[in-house]
């Protein structure tokens, strides 16, 4: 319908122009002495539009012509663009394909383009160090050093690099560069608290989960397991050391120390550097929260002079927890140091009924014999030396 619209215009204009110059009776003259031309007025027209369109086609070849090497140039950079932008996707996907090698080739394709070349770099560098090739990842990384806008990228692959690697020192050095810029999100705070891990700087650590416990950044249980590791370290490097023991604990916070397993490990620090009554103090308060075998067995090592209020605390907890071997066990020990020979072997006694599973049949054992030995019945004290050798396991 449009093409016949245009076409019916089209002839209208014609029959339109004839009929114009049927009725025109003029001419033209051009005069340049001694020459003289008379021309009709409609051959002068048709001559005019003729040569306006000569003029037109001449002066369009000539712009084209003097723009045919930009245009060249322009269409070279438009497949360059082409070609760099397809091996930039092909080395994406080739990288979460886990085809780390061809990801790697397509990267190097794409390093033609300028805009493009730093991101294909990172996704080589990260291709090479899944196939531990170091020295390419870093060659890589080099090359993305430059690149406009991607500082923070590299610094952040780079760290993820070295962690994932182990090599503690110059992760945390790349952290630190990318802090300096002041940038100080959950990701780079995790490969923080990694590269402290692995040198083993555990006070950073433990400031490190804080913040990222504050943001809920890490899994409750991973947040558990990493801070017991770190007072762990932190308290057996302080193991010799009562006073410095003593300083480091007043500056745990309270929520942390009532986590069994760190107040085990205080307890434990504690016992060894013979400082009974912190260690009892310890497990006391932890067990006012959370009832904990390890901690009650803990809590019959915790040597005094007078190991009266240990045996009545513990008779309390009895009370409480009545039929629990291991409280039962911890009393028998107690009862033991303390010279109360027949409580002593009352409480193991009944431990041996209680231990359901028989995890602690040995240990009990152990400490009857030790029991009947120093009261001189060596024959009962060589029976129970027998059944804790057969409770103890060749496997064990």
């Amino acid at each position: 319908m449009r093409l016949l619209f245009i076409l019916v215009l089209l002839f209208a204009a014609a029959v339109g122009l004839a009929l114009v110059a049927q009725l025109d009776s003029g001419n033209v003259v051009l005069f340049y002495p001694p020459y003289r031309i008379d021309l009709s007025l409609n051959l002068f027209a048709l001559i005019a539009v003729l040569s306006f369109g000569f003029f037109y086609v001449l002066l369009r070849l000539a712009r084209k012509t003097y723009e045919m090497p930009q245009r060249v140039a322009d269409y070279r950079l438009r497949q360059l663009e082409k070609r760099s932008n397809r091996a930039l996707r092909g080395a994406l996907q080739a990288y979460f394909e886990g085809r780390f090698g061809q990801a790697e080739r397509h990267a190097e394709e794409a390093q033609d383009l300028p805009e493009v070349a730093g991101l294909a770099a990172l996704i080589g560098a990260r291709a090479a160090h899944r196939m531990t090739e170091n020295l390419r990842r870093d060659a890589w990384l080099r090359r993305a050093d430059g690149a406009d806008g991607l500082r923070a990228a590299r610094l952040m692959t780079e760290a993820e690099c070295l962690v994932d690697a182990r090599d503690s020192a110059r992760a945390l050095a790349v952290v630190g560069q990318f802090h300096a810029a002041g940038a100080r999100h959950i990701q780079s705070l995790r490969l923080a608290l990694k590269a402290n891990q692995y040198a083993g700087k555990w006070d950073e650590v433990l400031r490190l989960l804080r913040m990222l416990n504050k943001r809920d950044a890490l899994h409750p249980a991973a947040v558990r397991e990493i801070k017991v590791l770190a007072y762990r370290y932190l308290l057996d490097a302080r193991s010799g050391d009562g006073y410095a023991l003593i300083a480091f604990w007043q500056e745990v916070p309270a929520g942390d120390r009532r986590v069994p397993e760190i107040a085990l490990s205080a307890a434990r620090a504690f016992n060894g550097a013979q400082l009974g009554y912190q260690a009892r103090t310890i497990i006391e308060s932890a067990l006012g929260h959370t009832w904990d075998a390890r901690l009650v067995e803990e809590y019959g090592r915790c040597v005094e002079e007078s190991g009266a209020a240990q045996i009545e605390r513990a008779e309390n907890w009895l009370a409480v927890h009545p039929r629990d071997a291991h409280l039962e066990y911890t009393l028998g020990v107690l009862c033991i140091r303390a010279g109360l020979w027949g409580k002593a072997q009352s409480y193991l006694d009944e431990a041996l009924v209680d231990d359901q599973g028989g995890a602690l049949a040995g240990r009990i054992e152990l400490a009857l014999a030790g029991l009947f030995e120093t009261l001189g019945e060596a024959p009962r004290a060589a029976e129970h030396y027998r059944r804790a050798a057969l409770a103890s396991g060749p496997t064990r």
